[in-house]
C-alpha cells in the first residue's frame, strides 16, 4: 500500500485518515515552541511525515530508517521542545492505527519498532543541533570577548580613574578612601596613630529643596576646594564619601589634641559665607573625628566609627565636632540590638503590663490603676519604659505594641468589675505615634466590644507635647474618643508648654502633673515658689473642670501637703508601687466579701 511517487514525494492516495491523524498531531504539538510555518503548512508537513510512517507500518523497506529520519526531520521543523516529542510519542501510540484504519494485531508490533527509532533520530538530531548552537555561541562569545579586552585596554586607565573618583568634585571617592585606609593599616606600626574625620554639611537638602540641585551641586564643589585647599596646605587626605559627606585622613597624630585642632580647623575652613548665583550661603558642618591608634583596630571599625561620631554630633546640634567614645557607641549598639529583637519579642509575647494605683487623697481609695509596660527580656531581666518605649516610637512598632498592651489593659480591667462594681477605671498611656495613627478610633472600639469594658472605665494618657500644635485630624480623633465615652488625660503636664487655656480646646478630663513639681513639698515651707506653682495648677486645672492627678508621691507629707492643696488623686511609691494585678484583684476580692 505504499504510496511514494518517483519523486520521492509521498502521496495520500493509499492513506486516507493521514490528513485526520496530521491535523490532530499538528494539535498536540503546536505551541510548544516556536516554529516559522503556518497552521496548514504544519498540517502538510505532519500529513506528509503521517504517510512515511503508514508505509513503514505497511511493510515499506528500510522502516528503522525512515521513522529514525521522521525524528530528524520534526527538529528540522524547529518542533525541538521536549513536549512536543512527548506529545508526538502520546499520539503516535493512542490514534495512529485507529486513524489509519489499521487493526492493533499485527500493526502494534510495528508500531511499538517505530516509536523508539523516532525517539532516537529526534534525541540525536536535537543533541547534534544543541552542539552546533553551543559551538556557535562559544565562537560568537570569544569574539565578543576579545573585541571587549580590546576596548577594556585601551579605556581602563579613564575607567581605573573613574573607578575611584568623584564626578563632581574630581575628588578620590569613598573606594579610593578605603583603599588608603587599608594601605595604612597594613604598612603600620604598632606606635602609629592616625585620625579619620567625616564631615557633613549642615540643612544641605534645605539648599537642594529651596534653590535648587544645581546650586547644591555648585556649594559641594566649593566646600570640596575649601576643605581641598585645607588637605593641600596640611597633609591630609581627602575624599567625598557621597552626597554631602567628606572624609579626611590626617597620619601620625600625637592624641585627642591633635584631633580637636583637626576638627576645629575644617570648621574654621566652611565657616565663610560663600557667593552662588546670587546667593549668600552660610554654611556649617558637623564632624565626627575618630583617632586612635592602628594597633587592635581596623579600616572598617574605624570607617564606621567616624561616621558613628558624625552621627553623634549631628545629635547634639549639629555645628560642631565629636569625638569617638567607645562607651557611647558600646550603648547605641546596645540600644539597636534591643530595637532588632523588638519585633520578636512582640511575636513572643515578652510584652507585659504591671499596674500602680492612681489613689484619692482624700479618702485612700484606689480610684484607678496606670498600666505601665515592662519587657520581660530573656537575657536582660525586666526592662521598663525607659529602655524601649522610645525605640519602638522610632521604629513604628509603637502602633502593634500599644494596640496589644491596651488590650491586655482592658481585658484586665474588664476581669476587675466583673468582681466589684467599685473597681478602679485603667489609665493607658498613648504614644504620639498611636495618636496619629488613623486606625487609633476603630481600635479602640474594637479593644472595647471585644473586652467588654464600658468605655468610661477607660483613660488615655497623652502627654501635653503631642497634644500641643496637633493637626486638625489628631483633634478630631480626641473628640470623637471623647464622644465615645472615653477619659483623656494629659499626663506629664508642665514639662512642656503648660498652655491652660490651649487645653481648655481639648475635650480633656483631667491633668497629671509632673513630678517634679510634687518635689517641691518634699520638706513643706522650704519651697514656697514652687508651692505656689503648683497650688496655681490644681486651682486653674479644677476652674476648666479638670480632675487632677500628681504623679511621683513619696513621702506621707506630700501626699498630705497635696490634698491640701486641693489635689484629688495622687500616684507614687508611698500610695502604692506598680505591680502585679492579683494586688488588686486580692484587694477588689477582699472589700467584697
Amino acid at each position: 500500500m505504499t504510496a511514494e511517487t518517483a519523486t520521492g514525494e509521498l502521496s495520500t492516495a493509499g492513506w486516507p485518515g493521514a490528513r485526520a491523524f496530521a491535523r490532530a498531531w499538528a494539535g498536540a504539538i503546536l505551541g510548544t515552541g516556536y516554529v516559522p510555518l503556518t497552521r496548514e503548512e504544519i498540517e502538510s508537513l505532519l500529513q506528509r511525515f503521517t504517510v512515511r510512517l503508514a508505509d513503514v507500518l505497511d511493510g515499506a523497506p528500510g522502516g528503522p530508517d525512515r521513522a529514525y529520519q521522521t525524528g530528524v526531520d520534526l527538529v528540522a521543523a524547529n518542533f525541538a521542545a521536549p513536549e512536543a516529542l512527548g506529545r508526538t510519542v502520546a499520539i503516535l501510540n493512542d490514534r495512529l492505527l485507529a486513524c489509519l484504519n489499521l487493526p492493533e494485531a499485527p500493526y502494534r508490533a510495528g508500531l511499538d519498532r517505530l516509536v523508539p527509532a523516532l525517539i532516537t533520530g529526534y534525541t540525536r538530531a536535537l543533541r547534534d543541533r544543541t552542539l552546533d548552537e553551543q559551538e556557535a555561541i562559544r565562537r560568537a562569545a570569544l569574539v565578543a570577548r576579545s573585541r571587549a579586552e580590546a576596548r577594556l585596554r585601551a579605556s581602563e586607565d579613564q575607567r581605573h580613574y573613574a573607578s575611584q573618583h568623584d564626578p563632581l568634585t574630581g575628588l578620590p571617592n569613598r573606594v579610593l578612601f578605603m583603599e588608603w585606609l587599608a594601605g595604612l593599616f597594613a604598612d603600620a606600626t604598632p606606635s602609629r596613630r592616625l585620625a579619620v574625620c567625616a564631615v557633613n554639611l549642615d540643612r544641605f537638602d534645605l539648599v537642594n529643596d529651596t534653590l535648587g540641585q544645581q546650586t547644591g551641586d555648585d556649594l559641594l564643589v566649593a566646600a570640596a576646594r575649601r576643605l581641598g585647599r585645607l588637605a593641600r596646605a596640611s597633609g591630609y587626605r581627602l575624599a567625598r564619601l557621597g552626597g554631602d559627606e567628606f572624609g579626611l585622613i590626617v597620619e601620625n597624630t600625637t592624641g585627642t589634641a591633635d584631633a580637636a585642632a583637626i576638627a576645629d580647623a575644617i570648621l574654621e575652613a566652611l565657616s565663610d559665607p560663600i557667593q552662588l548665583d546670587g546667593h549668600r550661603l552660610t554654611v556649617t558642618a558637623s564632624v565626627g573625628i575618630v583617632e586612635e591608634s592602628v594597633d587592635g583596630t581596623d579600616p572598617t571599625e574605624v570607617a564606621r566609627a567616624a561616621r558613628m561620631s558624625l552621627h553623634w554630633a549631628k545629635l547634639d546640634g549639629k555645628s560642631r565636632w565629636v569625638l569617638y567614645d567607645p562607651h557611647r557607641s558600646a550603648r547605641y549598639v546596645a540600644r539597636y540590638t534591643l530595637s532588632a529583637e523588638m519585633p520578636g519579642a512582640l511575636t513572643r509575647g515578652e510584652f507585659a503590663l504591671v499596674y500602680q494605683p492612681l489613689v484619692d487623697l482624700v479618702d485612700g481609695a484606689t480610684r484607678g490603676a496606670e498600666a505601665l509596660a515592662r519587657w520581660r527580656h530573656p537575657v536582660h531581666g525586666v526592662i521598663t519604659p525607659d529602655g524601649f518605649i522610645d525605640l519602638a516610637e522610632d521604629t513604628g512598632l509603637i502602633v502593634p505594641l500599644g494596640l496589644r498592651l491596651l488590650q491586655q489593659a482592658c481585658a484586665q480591667a474588664a476581669d476587675w468589675h466583673r468582681l466589684s462594681p467599685d473597681a478602679p477605671f485603667i489609665s493607658v498611656n498613648l504614644a504620639v505615634r498611636q495618636l496619629r495613627h488613623p486606625g487609633l478610633l476603630e481600635e479602640i472600639r474594637g479593644v472595647l466590644d471585644e473586652t467588654g469594658l464600658a468605655a468610661e472605665r477607660l483613660q488615655l494618657e497623652i502627654t501635653e507635647s503631642a497634644v500641643i500644635g496637633t493637626d486638625d485630624g489628631t483633634i478630631g480623633t480626641l473628640h470623637e474618643l471623647a464622644d465615645l465615652g472615653v477619659r483623656l488625660a494629659i499626663d506629664d503636664f508642665g514639662t512642656g508648654y503648660a498652655n491652660l487655656a490651649y487645653l481648655r480646646t481639648l475635650p480633656v478630663h483631667a491633668l497629671k502633673i509632673d513630678g517634679a513639681f510634687v518635689r517641691s513639698l518634699k520638706q513643706p515651707g522650704t519651697d514656697p515658689t514652687g508651692e505656689a506653682i503648683l497650688s496655681t495648677m490644681v486651682s486653674l486645672a479644677h476652674t476648666l473642670g479638670l480632675t487632677v492627678t500628681a504623679e511621683g508621691v513619696e513621702t506621707a507629707e506630700q501626699a498630705q501637703a497635696l490634698a491640701e492643696l486641693g489635689c484629688d488623686v495622687g500616684q507614687g511609691w508611698h500610695l502604692g508601687l506598680p505591680g502585679a494585678p492579683e494586688r488588686i484583684t486580692t484587694l477588689l476580692t477582699t472589700v467584697s466579701r
